[in-house]
């Protein structure tokens, strides 16, 4: 995608920016950082996954730099709110995004954003990743995703997709099924709890998080069919992934941290670093296994390569899908 395209040149460009300032001043910020309070930035509600993994992280690294890293709730449009707080923050390294996949959809389903994510904010560090599942009523005649793709392409138009609203999790991962298996699963947003209309065979199926539907998959409410991730996750092992049988399939859940274009290259090297050194914690494993997630490190490069792949599907997943924010 053009757009994409041009937003990762911009970054490439500002990274080279960087190199003229002295390197003496920057690396002396970098050995005496951070030397006050770090607050991480969440787009949502206390309580919701961003927010238990910000506080997670916030905690393990007060630990390991011996400074207080909190974090501030800032909730509203999507997360687009934190992410306009952080862009026009001081870029300084006490500012932090809680980013997520959100973001990167947001990139092309706002067009009226004051600020942009990729020319504005600095990839820093990638937290975790979890799976989405895709589950249908018991009705649904499909054991696996060959067998569904089957009775969907038979039956255009006719099986409904639950959704939190447009351009949500669940949206995005069931267009982008659509997209490359050829089928036309009719989305239905709903802006409360869709479960009582899913169990009774109202809505036939979702793509939803490990942990918000696992229970209802171990008491055989529902039918779990094939996880968004390149491999199967812990906690549903038999389940096997859609893209074995949908090629390029790949929907998961990620977060991690970003921080104001023009955070010195030092600082977002330094807390990309500890960043991934806290998550090789073991003590940590089992918190994000309760939330149906594992640890997902990346380089710095590694990261931005990886964010503009993300901005790039979907924004093809948007313009396929005619998705409007709303």
């Amino acid at each position: 995608m053009i757009i994409a395209r041009r937003h990762f040149l911009q970054a490439a460009a500002g990274a080279a920016g960087l190199a003229a300032v002295p390197a003496a001043s920057r690396l002396a910020r970098a050995d005496t950082y951070p030397s006050r309070s770090v607050r991480i930035v969440v787009g949502f509600p206390p309580g919701a996954a961003t927010d238990i993994v910000g506080r997670l992280m916030a905690q393990s690294l007060s630990q390991k730099f011996g400074q207080q890293v909190y974090v501030e709730n800032k909730p509203g449009a999507g997360s687009n709110l934190a992410a306009d707080l952080i862009a026009k923050a001081a870029p300084d390294g006490y500012n932090l995004l809680a980013m997520t996949v959100t973001n990167t959809v947001n990139e092309t389903l706002y067009t009226n954003l004051s600020f942009d994510f990729v020319r504005d904010l600095v990839p820093v560090a990638r937290t975790i990743r979890s799976a989405n599942v895709l589950v249908v009523n018991l009705s649904v005649p499909a054991n696996n995703v060959a067998e569904f793709v089957a009775y969907a392409k038979a039956n255009p138009g006719k099986l409904n997709y639950a959704s939190y609203g447009h351009g949500t999790a669940p949206n995005m991962a069931g267009e982008l099924f659509n997209m490359l298996a050829g089928t036309k699963l009719v989305h239905v947003p709903y802006h409360s709890n869709f479960m009582p209309d899913m169990l009774s065979g109202q809505v036939q199926l979702s793509f939803l998080p490990v942990p918000l539907i696992i229970g209802f998959i171990r008491s055989g409410q529902v039918r779990a069919l094939g996880v968004s991730g390149a491999a199967p996750t812990e906690a549903l092992p038999g389940v096997p992934p859609i893209a074995q049988t949908v090629p390029g399939y790949m929907a998961d859940i990620w977060h991690g941290i970003a921080a104001p274009k023009g955070t010195p290259g030092e600082l977002v090297e330094k807390l990309n670093g500890t960043i991934n050194a806290v998550l090789n914690d073991p003590a940590l494993k089992p918190k994000f296994t309760d939330l149906g997630a594992e640890p997902a490190p990346l380089s710095t490069a590694e990261l931005r390569t990886f964010i503009a792949a993300e901005v790039d599907k979907w924004a093809k997943v948007i313009q396929f899908a005619d998705i409007k924010a709303g």
